[in-house]
């Protein structure tokens, strides 16, 4: 059995891509390891633009054993 925690993880603007940048991807990698040391593990993730892709999100889903 797990228990789950869902994040939310804003990414830099965008003006002429929606690609993920170095700087996304440190972001990233910082708090999957902070959650990995808390004894966390990644179970799903999903990319989230918004309708003007501006601006999105990375939204994260760790899962833990109880």
């Amino acid at each position: 059995m797990f228990t789950y925690k869902t994040e939310i993880l804003m990414v830099g603007t965008k003006f002429w891509s929606d690609k993920a940048n170095v700087r996304d991807a440190a972001e990233l990698d910082e708090l999957l390891n902070r959650r990995a040391a808390e004894g966390w593990d990644l179970a799903t993730y999903d990319y989230m633009a918004t309708n003007t892709q501006l601006k999105g999100a990375f939204i994260i889903t760790f899962r833990k054993a109880i």
